[in-house]
């Protein structure tokens, strides 16, 4: 079974990265763009073919490594 993780900032939380992107972005030209707040997505491959299993197992890496859940926030997206 594979797998999307996205993390990204709790609202709240200071993204001076997305802050810069959303600089740029207007410095290029494009005068739409308002808030821009950035993330990360991680895929994975996971042996395991129950799907509730496998969400159990990603909240856990979650928790664990792959988000600081005291500043970010995660979402998971099950592929078949």
């Amino acid at each position: 079974m594979k797998a999307r993780v996205f993390v990204t900032l709790k609202n709240g939380v200071l993204d001076p990265q997305g802050k810069a992107i959303g600089h740029a972005l207007n410095n290029l030209g494009f005068a739409s763009v308002g808030e821009v707040r950035q993330g990360k997505v991680i895929d994975i491959e996971l042996a395991e073919t129950d799907a509730g299993k496998a969400k159990a197992e990603l909240e856990r890496m979650c928790e664990k490594l792959l988000a600081n859940t005291v500043i970010e926030k995660y979402e998971i997206e099950l592929k078949a």
